[in-house]
């Protein structure tokens, strides 16, 4: 069918998708593309809308990379990958978890969730998840620059879900806290703050082989369409478990096949050596 005649996707027919994945009531982290759609009636609102209404309490990534700033002088780490490409001014400004502001990439759902007034968004300056719903705080609340996917944890723990709208699993960041489940240390970024100071703050790795866990995480996993979107859900705990699993099995099964890319290096090694030694007050 030519795009351009395809009917648009209204909030019921989201809502449809929801129900039809049992996923109304639950914690649910949505990664997404607003464009996988079609045409939508009320664009980015609608869709976060539409999982509002069915009682589920949304949690997207709300990235904020400009904020990422080069190590304190004499600051290395081991298997930290490469950090020569970061840039040498620092960010006109630093961030704070009440800012509204979300990197471009996350794309116009997390954007939208971001800016809500009544969104609670995480404390760290680089990977904050931010959620709108009846236990926003209690998702987002233990996040720190220390404990990046506690949220994603929470979500587990839960008996939440894992929805991918329109995206594959290079989007899926749970696949990082597998990744720390399998016993990888996180890679260590380091940040500048509102007031003016610099922190460190762990990260995930790259995420561009994760679609090579696709049939380890085939059992955990349901597919649907919506409009012209393909919605990929999964069960948060046992998601995070067979990936895990598969990581601990097949270290590589991760990397993106790049030689040159020292995240996948350096993540499949186990990475950073020391990370320890440098958080000194930071929780």
């Amino acid at each position: 069918m030519n795009p351009a005649m395809q009917a648009s996707v209204t909030s019921a027919g989201i809502r449809r998708g929801i129900r039809g994945h049992g996923l109304s009531g639950k914690i649910v982290v949505v990664h997404s593309s607003l464009a996988s759609f079609g045409t939508v009636e009320g664009a980015a609102a609608a869709v976060a809308q539409a999982f509002l209404a069915e009682g589920c309490t949304t949690v997207v990534p709300a990235f904020s990379y400009w904020y990422e700033v080069s190590p304190p002088p004499g600051v290395r780490l081991e298997r930290n990958a490469d950090q020569s490409m970061l840039p040498a001014s620092r960010p006109a400004r630093g961030f704070s978890a009440g800012l509204a502001e979300v990197s471009p990439e996350m794309g116009a759902i997390p954007a939208w969730v971001a800016a809500h007034p009544d969104r609670r968004r995480g404390n760290h300056p680089l990977n904050s998840f931010a959620a709108l719903g009846p236990r926003a705080d209690e998702v987002i609340g233990g996040q720190s620059p220390r404990d990046v996917y506690a949220p994603l944890r929470a979500v587990a723990a839960d008996g939440g879900c894992i929805a991918l709208l329109g995206v594959n699993l290079t989007a899926m960041t749970l696949i990082h806290l597998a990744e720390q489940m399998a016993g990888r240390e996180l890679f260590v970024g380091w940040a500048l703050l509102a007031d003016g100071t610099t922190i460190p703050a762990r990260v995930g790795s790259c995420s561009r082989g994760f679609e090579g866990l696709a049939a380890a995480l085939a059992p955990a996993e349901a597919v649907s369409v919506v409009g012209s979107s393909r919605w990929r859900v999964f069960g948060a705990e046992r998601a995070a478990d067979l990936a895990a699993r598969e990581i601990s099995r097949r270290p590589g099964v991760t990397s993106c096949g790049d030689p040159s890319c020292a995240q996948c290096r350096d993540a499949v090694a186990g990475g950073p050596i020391g990370a320890e030694t440098i958080w000194g007050s930071v929780r």
